[in-house]
């Protein structure tokens, strides 16, 4: 059991959100990890959960779009960083002003579950596209304000991206689970110049503040596991997923250095996952390799639906579908990622990013 975590889990029961948010706002960008619904708004059935059993332990039992049974990591992120939850998805909002926070001055979620960062990764709203978006946002913002108050706000705000793993999965899939050292190169190097470009866009309209969640140890999610004889880890895509995640820290330092007022933190949820991997029964886990919902071997060969089982218990699982984490390991993460150390947050947390 490593001491952080043991550190983090008394303060789980006291997660409150503050008389006033720590700042002005936050912007979310992503893929499954970080959609809060915006999915919804999408035509077709591809890459939603605005049905049961999702949402069963969020406020009246609502299935809102997020791949969780509750709240997913970002909520826990904002609720710390003084918000009630994660912002609105971008498309429930779009043309609406008639509140600050529809006017998009308390911060807007713009993540798809799907997406990549590769932009021919998923068939749903791309990294690029959730950019534009938040540049059309910001048209909006001016509209209601001065482009010198916009400026400061935005300068202000935490622009939060998870994503990356869609990215790893189909790479794998599109090299038939045995990539030559070139093609892994080349793909290397399209996720470095590609997150590159949106980081750049986000602060030529004014990001300042970055927070970056890398991506998991997916070769240990369920599905994952369900694809192995033995229900072991694929250390395939758990090695490409560690190969991106270095690259990116590389490519932020690289940015900060370069770009005037960049500050960022970059939550480890590969560390974090495999730290909960590593010591279950520390962290009151009873259960970290398969889906609390779904079906078939490891709960992971029919996803959850309205059609499939679910367990009960399910604070004592890691994973609540065979992809996403339950809402207890989302408030876990959310805390490591926020409060913890350089372990999972590095080369400052959350916290101290906020703070600055």
């Amino acid at each position: 059991m490593r001491p952080v975590l043991l550190l983090l889990l008394p303060l789980l029961a006291a997660v409150v959100v503050s008389a006033e948010p720590k700042v002005p706002a936050v912007y979310v960008f992503g893929d499954s990890t970080a959609d809060v619904g915006n999915n919804n708004y999408l035509p077709g059935d591809d890459a939603k959960a605005n049905f049961p059993h999702y949402g069963i332990d969020f406020p009246h039992q609502r299935p809102t779009g997020r791949f969780s049974n509750g709240y997913n990591g970002v909520d826990f992120m904002a609720i710390h960083m003084g918000f009630r939850r994660s912002p609105p998805p971008y498309l429930s909002i779009v043309n609406k002003t008639h509140t600050p926070i529809l006017r998009g001055l308390r911060g807007v979620n713009f993540a798809s579950g799907g997406s990549g960062i590769l932009d021919t990764t998923g068939s749903t709203i791309t990294m690029t596209k959730q950019v534009q978006d938040f540049a059309a946002l910001t048209s909006n913002i001016v509209s209601h304000t001065n482009a010198s108050r916009m400026n400061y706000l935005l300068s202000r705000s935490v622009f939060l991206i998870s994503s990356g793993g869609n990215d790893v999965f189909a790479f794998l899939f599109a090299t038939n689970s045995s990539p030559s050292a070139a093609e892994t190169q080349q793909f290397y190097d399209a996720m470095v110049a590609n997150y590159s470009i949106h980081l750049k866009a986000l602060y030529d309209l004014g990001a300042r503040k970055f927070a970056l969640i890398d991506v998991p140890p997916i070769g240990c999610c369920p599905y994952s596991r369900s694809q192995h004889p033995l229900g072991a880890c694929i250390d395939g895509l758990n090695d490409l997923a560690k190969g991106v995640n270095d690259r990116i820290k590389l490519l932020l330092a690289n940015l900060s250095s370069k770009l005037d007022g960049v500050r960022y933190t970059i939550g480890s949820s590969y560390n974090f996952v495999l730290s909960m991997i590593a010591d279950p029964a520390g962290v009151g886990l009873q259960d970290v390799k398969s889906a609390c919902c779904g079906g078939g071997k490891l709960g992971a060969e029919a996803g959850c639906s309205p059609n499939t089982t679910y367990c009960g218990n399910r604070s004592q699982y890691l994973f609540w579908d065979r992809i996403h984490p339950t809402h207890a390991t989302s408030a876990r993460a959310g805390l490591a990622f926020y409060g913890g150390s350089l372990e999972f947050a590095a080369p400052i947390n959350l916290k101290q990013l906020v703070e600055e």
